[in-house]
């Protein structure tokens, strides 16, 4: 994580729209992490106290520059949508956010919240921007998944506006057009490649809409499932309670941190949870944080490479 700035003042050209987001505490690089996909990731920047973002919003492409100052965020923006960005930053950062100490939890859950008292749930408002990446993450490899997604940018996503060298999100119109061999370069087999042109043409219905009436639209989509769903609830519209069912290591994690069980599987994850109920998806967020994971035993799931199939 590099927390040298992307641009030197003297190339900086002048922000579309300013603000400053007053929100304590806050830990930014935390809070922002789960919005980036690996570090070859180039729609997002991250440092310790400052992260810059690209983003397609309802009024046109930005790049948002986030930067941590006393009491809050310095927010910049440019592009056609840099109004738009400016006037959603509090939401982005977490500052409308209010997480809970846990402190009629468990002990274990309850330190990780006092340790962590500035990591909070960022909500992006864009549905799809979250979507694209959980389709590649489906079953696959954490680097598989990273490759894919990158890939998908460089090919298909435009230079971010302003400064920053970022890459904007592809539209998806753009991917909807696309054949499904055109995604095998980036091993992505023709079912996942389906699922993304489907959710491309739905993108635009998405726009606007409640969480709910989004988690309806995306469970209609064949290819797209509770996992992935919870995927886009908890960063495009900061659920505190969407958890990862169907995920590969998180049931394992939650048992071990709460009950010393070293394999689970999501019935005893979501037994486990229960007590935190509207909360299980921030308890989930903490948990990995945390970095206590259960030793590893057994083989690790092994990358596929359809490209030399």
């Amino acid at each position: 994580m590099s927390s040298k700035p992307a641009v030197s003042a003297g190339d900086e050209a002048p922000p579309d729209a300013a603000a400053f987001v007053e929100v304590e505490p806050l830990d930014l690089a935390a809070t922002m992490a789960p919005l980036a996909h690996g570090s070859g990731d180039r729609t997002i920047r991250l440092g310790r106290s400052e992260v810059w973002r690209a983003t397609l919003t309802p009024d046109g492409p930005a790049t948002i520059r986030l930067q941590r100052v006393d009491r809050g965020v310095s927010v910049t923006a440019w592009g056609g949508g840099a109004r738009w960005a400016i006037n959603h930053a509090a939401e982005l950062v977490g500052a409308t956010d209010r997480p809970p100490s846990f402190a009629d939890g468990h002990p274990l859950l309850a330190a990780i919240a006092r340790a962590h008292p500035g990591v909070r749930l960022p909500r992006t408002n864009r549905p799809f921007e979250a979507l694209l990446p959980a389709i590649c993450e489906q079953k696959v490899t954490g680097r598989e998944a990273r490759a894919a997604f990158q890939g998908i940018v460089r090919a298909y996503g435009q230079p971010a506006p302003g400064p920053g060298g970022l890459r904007l999100p592809p539209e998806p119109a753009v991917l909807a057009d696309r054949p499904y061999f055109a995604f095998h370069r980036f091993g992505l087999e023709q079912r996942r490649a389906d699922v993304i042109r489907r959710a491309s043409t739905l993108a635009p219905r998405l726009e606007g809409r409640p969480a709910a009436e989004v988690e309806r639209l995306l469970r209609a989509v064949p290819g797209i499932g509770p996992w992935t769903v919870a995927e886009v609830l908890r960063v495009s519209f900061g659920d505190p309670d969407a958890v990862s069912v169907g995920d590969y290591h998180i049931p394992s994690l939650v048992a071990w941190a709460l009950a010393g069980e070293r394999r689970a599987d999501d019935a005893r994850m979501l037994q486990l949870l229960e007590p935190y109920r509207g909360q299980r998806g921030r308890v989930q967020r903490l948990l990995e944080i945390s970095g206590i994971y259960p030793e590893r035993r057994g083989p690790r799931m092994a990358p596929r490479d359809i490209t030399r199939q």
